[in-house]
């Protein structure tokens, strides 16, 4: 696969740089007109031709894949994965746009097949040949997919998009190496705090939410047996961990300051956090502890996913902001974690033309007009910064609160399956107690045996 991808490269490279200056997508981040209603030009046509020629200068193989999805007539047929719960949406979408894509529409077809964002890499890899020819994956499969050599750059005008129309977290949740590799679609998964308005009334401090729900005979909940969750202590007091990759997207090397000051701090926070008799640990179905026959939630640390079956167990008494900060060493500390984002790839294609319309397939996929009308219909949180400041995106409560969050987190990259072991094995012994009572040095021998670990995991 690799060899292949070398070969691509001066196709991508000759389409997307000329079809730079062919005006043949809007995905502006102005705001005017509708993206369904734009029309290609002929010169992305012309870019494609040309970027065919360069391709037959260096003998590149013929587009097996492309003969595979001709469709009925002379069009060739593209598939697109999208969840299952998106898949009506996303294909009357397209066949909208497509219908006014005067170059594209007498020569393609496109397919919507269902395949959710956290199974579209796994399958993908098993077969890339076989695999959609546009994707949409959770960002921390990036690294796994440029190692694979499964994804085409975006380059001119579908760069500009990428790096010019999105939020930071987003842009950087698709750059790898200083590479841009895929194109954002939602800024919405990360964590942060839901709870009773009628328990809590002061969200700002974790002391202050363990108090109040305390005091109403409710508890505040948290998964503290996860790598996920745990880095909101961590990266909170200023610690790091992350893996670096090579340009294959290979693990080469870890940092982590786990067992430093930095790391103590977060772990002694953590240790009362469990030990507080107004705290329990998730359960995995966290909505649940809502509901008002006999839920015992007053707050509970968790994601959008949660955010329409707690408000509906909670009607107006639904609150949701950031994290709240912490008690570190005397001072309050604003709680962290990792941002997470999805993504949508281009797989790469030896037919120059077929290319560039998959690069345009997934960059209208993207633009601001779809991310409006995907939160509409699905409540999918819009990295596009336009998107974000429309009316409907703002008086969502739990976007709201992610998006403030979210200046506070790291975007997840890569992290091997042993890191992921290792920090469920730490949080259990944390709300197991073992470490309740023990000084400061053994507390770091604790952390140096899991940085160790994690530093060494590949």
């Amino acid at each position: 696969m690799k060899t292949r991808t070398k070969s691509l490269a001066a196709v991508v490279a000759a389409t997307l740089c000329i079809t730079a200056f062919a005006g043949c997508s809007d995905n502006s981040n102005s705001g005017s007109g509708n993206a369904g209603n734009g029309t290609t030009t002929t010169a992305a046509t012309n870019a494609a031709k040309a970027a065919d020629t360069t391709a037959a200068d260096n003998n590149t193989p013929a587009d097996t894949t492309a003969a595979q999805n001709t469709s009925s007539g002379d069009k060739t047929n593209i598939t697109v994965w999208a969840p299952e719960a998106l898949v009506e949406f996303t294909q009357g979408t397209l066949d909208t746009w497509l219908a006014g894509q005067a170059d594209w529409n007498g020569k393609f077809g496109i397919t919507v097949s269902a395949m959710g964002e956290g199974d579209a890499a796994t399958q993908l890899l098993t077969d890339v040949e076989a695999g959609a020819d546009v994707f949409a994956f959770a960002q921390d499969q990036l690294a796994r997919l440029v190692a694979a050599g499964a994804l085409s750059k975006p380059g001119g005008v579908f760069l500009e998009h990428v790096t010019q129309n999105n939020d930071a977290g987003a842009v950087s949740a698709v750059t790898l190496n200083g590479d841009v590799y895929a194109y954002p679609e939602t800024s919405d998964n990360g964590y942060f705090l839901f709870y009773d308005k009628s328990v809590v009334t002061d969200p700002s401090t974790l002391d202050g939410v363990l108090e109040q729900c305390g005091a109403a005979g409710k508890k505040m909940y948290m998964d503290l047996q996860s790598g996920w969750y745990d880095t909101a202590f961590f990266f909170g007091t200023g610690a790091q961990c992350f893996y670096s990759l090579d340009s294959d997207g290979n693990i080469v090397d870890c940092t982590c300051d786990y067992d430093s000051d930095k790391g103590l701090s977060a772990f002694k926070t953590m240790i009362a956090l469990a030990s507080n008799p107004n705290f329990s640990q998730s359960t995995g179905s966290d909505a649940a502890l809502f509901d008002p026959n006999g839920g015992t939630a007053g707050a509970i640390v968790s994601g959008t996913w949660d955010a329409a079956t707690i408000s509906g167990f909670l009607g107006d008494n639904f609150g949701a902001a950031k994290l709240p900060t912490m008690t570190v060493d005397g001072a309050q500390v604003q709680m962290s974690g990792f941002g997470g984002f999805k993504l949508i790839g281009v797989k790469p294609q030896t037919d120059s033309e077929k290319l560039t319309f998959c690069h345009l397939v997934a960059d209208y996929l993207t633009s601001e007009d779809v991310q409006k009308a995907r939160f509409d219909t699905a409540k999918f949180g819009p990295s596009n910064l336009n998107a974000q400041q429309s009316d409907a995106v703002k008086a969502d409560a739990a976007l709201a609160a992610l998006a403030e969050q979210l200046n506070f987190t790291i975007a997840q990259g890569q992290y091997p399956n042993d890191y992921w072991s290792l920090t469920e094995g730490f949080g259990t012994k944390i709300n197991m107690g073992e470490y309740n009572g023990l000084d400061d040095d053994a507390l770091m021998a604790a952390l140096k045996d899991l940085a160790d670990s994690i530093r060494a995991a590949r």
